[in-house]
């Protein structure tokens, strides 16, 4: 199953409207938004959860209380948790102010991210 087109093209209309440069990745199966060279958000198909997450780069200094929010799981692709990353379940991004929040939150941390090394190739 590909990401959901509707919630990708809600994300690019909410950076477009912010005024916001952006470029997009596509990674296993989902998408990935970057400004900056730096994740910002994306959107990845849970197989347990059965739906398609909203995958946010909030930073660690605001996790955990969002955390505790029902519409927020932890992201955890190796069955970690990776600190400063979380999933919104569709409830929370259902309502266009609501993924603006999401969206604001990760340009937020955005600016005091690191970028990935990139890799050199031969």
């Amino acid at each position: 199953m590909a990401y959901d087109e509707y919630l990708a093209d809600r994300i690019r209309q909410q950076l477009k409207d912010k005024n916001v440069s952006f470029t997009e990745l596509k990674m296993m199966g989902g998408l990935c938004f970057k400004v900056d060279n730096k994740m910002l958000c994306g959107i990845h198909i849970d197989k347990k959860y059965g739906d398609s997450l909203l995958m946010a780069r909030i930073g660690e200094s605001v996790y955990l209380n969002e955390l505790k929010k029902p519409v927020c799981l932890p992201m955890n692709f190796t069955g970690r948790p990776m600190r400063g990353y979380i999933f919104v379940t569709p409830d929370g991004f259902d309502m266009d102010k609501d993924l603006s929040y999401w969206i604001d939150l990760c340009l937020v941390f955005n600016p005091l991210a690191k970028a990935s090394k990139t890799k050199k190739k031969n």
